[in-house]
């Protein structure tokens, strides 16, 4: 399947960390997936035409207004264990309930950011997520806002569930579900390098570019909950394994010189704009 020019071009800016990328370089960069140079800057246009580019001089792009405070979130994916703690079995809570429902746009900031930190919906316009956070209820709800949240919901902490709610609010994720994902993900990722080497350059990098994608956003989206709604240990050795391959996949691209990629950025990062 053939990528989206889109969300293609998003993901080597966020490679760029701030850096431009001319037109020239999209084309090259995206013909690796068989994508056409019409395609791209059919794309190049749209993108800037919605904000999520801006133009940067002749010929070249940077990302724009409307994709640098997703894309600030997005590039923690890195350090997304150091932002756990140990859970005391309370809860953040959302309460969307006030809020209107006719605004669409509005509606999927709403879905996005809550999504992208964890929530689910235990009873009606009523999220939750354990509070496991580093920085507490604050950070979560700095974050929520960040990403679009709308500043009229109650963020909160709960600490007296009854046992009846406690119970169900632990059932909203798939523990065994999310272990098993991490563990087969790290296992296709630990197979592609031991035999990376042996593929043609361009092979590799396109290669390297959509399984680490897939990986990253994983990650991205996964709701870092604590121990014992899941094993943290598969999920620290996945970590662990995307940030090799994610290394592996620099030294690919670099040597290719397709796309700017500056020194300690992600090459593989992704936006939730799939």
């Amino acid at each position: 399947m053939t990528p989206n020019p889109r969300h293609l071009i998003l993901k080597f800016l966020l490679v760029a960390d701030g850096e431009a990328m001319t037109a020239r370089e999209a084309v090259a960069a995206c013909a690796l997936f068989g994508i056409r140079e019409n395609s791209v800057r059919v794309a190049l246009v749209r993108l800037a035409a919605a904000g999520m580019i801006e133009a940067a001089g002749r010929g070249s792009y940077r990302l724009g207004a409307n994709a640098t405070g997703l894309a600030d979130d997005v590039s923690t994916w890195r350090t997304a264990e150091s932002r756990v703690r140990a859970w005391s079995g309370a809860w953040i809570v959302v309460h969307c309930g006030a809020l209107g429902r006719s605004d669409r746009s509005a509606l999927g900031r709403r879905d996005r950011a809550l999504q992208l930190l964890g929530f689910r919906e235990l009873d009606r316009e009523f999220f939750v997520r354990p509070d496991n956070m580093t920085g507490g209820v604050a950070a979560v709800r700095e974050r929520l806002f960040k990403l679009g949240l709308d500043p009229a919901a109650a963020v909160f902490l709960a600490t007296e569930f009854d046992a009846a709610r406690d119970a169900r609010a632990r059932s909203l994720w798939d523990g065994r579900a999310l272990t098993k994902s991490w563990r087969q993900t790290r296992q296709q990722l630990e197979k592609w390098l031991e035999h990376s080497a042996a593929l043609e350059p361009d092979v590799a990098a396109r290669e390297s570019f959509l399984l680490g994608s897939a990986a990253i956003r994983q990650l991205v989206f996964d709701p870092l909950l604590p121990d014992p709604l899941v094993d943290t240990a598969q999920r620290r050795a996945f970590v662990d394994t995307v940030l090799r391959f994610d290394a592996a996949g620099h030294v690919i691209w670099q040597r290719l010189r397709l796309i700017p990629v500056a020194a300690g950025t992600p090459l593989l990062a992704t936006s939730s704009s799939h």
